[in-house]
């Protein structure tokens, strides 16, 4: 892999050549592009691309600093308050600097940003909108008094009853025949079209780490069957992801035992979290370019398929424990 073509050359640039052009595209971005970005601008490794972006972080930070000194000498250096106190929240939040640097950053927005946004004034609001006293209300006139009309009320003939009358009820209460209406289960389809692109991203992540823990073709059948073979790798999204699935499905069914229940809520977090985290390690390890696992992700990976058979097993106990 050879360097872009900076300067009249496509050699492999020092981080002194490449400083200008990063800077610019500093500027272009607003902000210090990531590791990956100048990996992929420069094309130039990891160690590099590292060392380059903590030169654009201490360059970012001191010209911070250098604008504070002026500021605090009576002189803004050519940048407002707000301005200064942007450039150091961009440095404190970057996980990239160093510490000393992302604490330089923190006090000068500390000091910056309350100048930068004065508080606003309590005691400036709008003039209400209207008369200044309002108008006094007026009492209406009486009513003349309502004289009743001396006729006798005619007699009134009670109406007979029907013959069948319909007992009256809460209106919310459904009717027998809305009650016995079955209602439609909501559809399940989507769900294996959700599936589909999760369990392709999770099996390659899993065998893609079990490869990298030691994990490989083996034969279970020497003497027997010397021509089968396995990777044992596939062991790895089989037992974890499905029993995940499963004691999800334990934990909302809501028709086991308690003791069940809370057993398979818990270990289902369990689950999708350590599915979760081994996805993160295979994709960390994968972009960094490592061909071998460190020893104690080694260790994790390989006590899954002995975790996964205890909690199945326990599950499957605490399931029936009822019968």
């Amino acid at each position: 892999m050879t360097a872009p073509a900076l300067n009249g050359t496509r050699y492999p640039q020092p981080i002194g050549d490449l400083l200008p052009a990063a800077r610019k595209l500093t500027n272009e971005l607003g902000e210090v592009p990531s590791r990956n970005r100048l990996m992929t601008e420069f094309r130039i490794g990891a160690p590099k691309a590292t060392d380059l972006r903590t030169r654009l972080i201490e360059e970012t930070a001191r010209e911070i600093a250098t604008r504070e000194y002026h500021l605090t000498r009576g002189g803004t250096a050519g940048a407002t308050d707000a301005e200064v106190a942007d450039a150091a929240r961009k440095v404190a939040d970057d996980p990239g600097a160093s510490e000393f640097m992302r604490e330089v950053a923190r006090g000068t927005v500390d000091r910056l940003a309350p100048a930068a946004a004065p508080p606003a004034d309590p005691w400036d609001y709008a003039e209400p909108i209207g008369p200044n006293p309002p108008p006094t209300p007026v009492a209406p006139e009486p009513a003349p008094p309502v004289v009743a009309d001396p006729a006798p009320a005619p007699e009134i003939t009670p109406a007979e009853p029907d013959a069948e009358v319909t007992p009256a009820g809460h209106p919310d209460t459904p009717t027998p025949t809305a009650a016995a209406k079955p209602s439609r289960p909501a559809v399940v389809w989507p769900v294996v079209l959700l599936a589909l692109p999760a369990f392709v991203a999770i099996w390659s992540g899993w065998v893609g780490l079990g490869g990298l823990t030691g994990f490989g073709v083996v034969h279970p059948l020497p003497g027997i069957w010397d021509s089968f073979s396995i990777n044992s790798a596939i062991t790895l999204p089989i037992g974890v992801e499905t029993y995940g699935a499963y004691a999800l499905y334990v934990w909302l069914s809501g028709r086991v035992p308690e003791r069940a229940r809370r057993f398979a809520k818990w270990s289902a977090i369990a689950s999708l979290l350590v599915g979760a985290l081994g996805q993160v390690a295979y994709h960390l390890l994968e972009a960094a370019g490592v061909t071998s696992a460190p020893w104690w992700i080694t260790t994790a990976v390989a006590c899954l398929p002995v975790a996964v058979l205890g909690m199945g097993a326990a599950l499957a106990h605490l399931v029936r424990e009822d019968h």
